[in-house]
């Protein structure tokens, strides 16, 4: 029994955001012209984008500094190029991570006949002036059966595992269940929750697509597919 659980569920109706045309923005925290000085994150937890991107289009090169930028893409891909050299596409259901640390620039395009949909994840890192980075990589894409598979992590105990590292003590899990199932998903102390997809019970609040939950005080989630779902889990210390 877990005593003390705090859970704030922030709706999709809720969140702030921006229309671009190209650029349909939802935003969790504040970010570009959406401030909210009650949204300014959650621990190391900067941003939350849930992001629409037209096919074709995209982010023309910008630069970044200083930040664990993690990109899970749920619906289309997305076509990443660098100032490193590095430039790969990354598919729905799979992560990429960018390092930003010293400085980078990179332009993120939608790629394919689709509009792609994705997740921009920013966290702060645990110390600066780190040599820049970036890596992505293909995750299951089967419903889950006991626990979400682990996408992304910073923990000393999780190297050798196959995550995406991440300059923090951070981590991210994610995948789809089906409905009906129950899982039971260990965290640290407290963790973003965000539902793209389906119909989620989590410590007796449900989500619905695009709904995130603020938990603090807690070892376990314990998640309930009202119907099939696709969630991801950032686990923060």
């Amino acid at each position: 029994m877990q005593n003390n659980v705090k859970t704030n569920v922030i709706r999709f109706e809720e969140l702030g955001g921006a229309d671009h045309g190209w650029l349909k923005a939802k935003h969790h925290f504040s970010f570009a012209s959406y401030y909210d000085p009650k949204r300014m994150g959650f621990g190391p937890l900067r941003v939350v984008n849930d992001d629409r991107v037209q096919a074709g289009r995209g982010f023309a090169p910008h630069p970044h500094r200083d930040m664990e930028i993690i990109t899970y893409v749920r619906q289309g891909a997305i076509r990443h190029k660098d100032s490193m050299g590095n430039e790969g596409v990354t598919k729905a259901g799979d992560v990429q991570v960018m390092s930003a640390g010293t400085g980078v620039t990179h332009s993120e395009f939608a790629d394919g006949k689709d509009d792609t949909v994705l997740y921009q994840i920013w966290i702060e890192p645990r110390e600066k002036n780190v040599a820049p980075r970036w890596k992505a990589a293909e995750f299951p894409k089967q419903e889950v059966k006991d626990t979400l598979p682990l996408l992304v992590s910073g923990r000393p105990e999780h190297a050798g595992k196959g995550a995406l590292f991440i300059h923090q003590y951070a981590s991210i899990y994610g995948g789809k269940l089906a409905e009906g199932a129950s899982i039971t998903q260990a965290i640290s102390n407290k963790a973003y929750l965000l539902v793209s997809a389906g119909e989620v019970a989590v410590n007796g609040e449900v989500l619905y697509p695009g709904d995130g939950a603020e938990i603090e005080n807690a070892s376990l989630l314990h998640l309930d597919a009202k119907r099939a779902s696709e969630v991801l889990v950032i686990d923060l210390e």
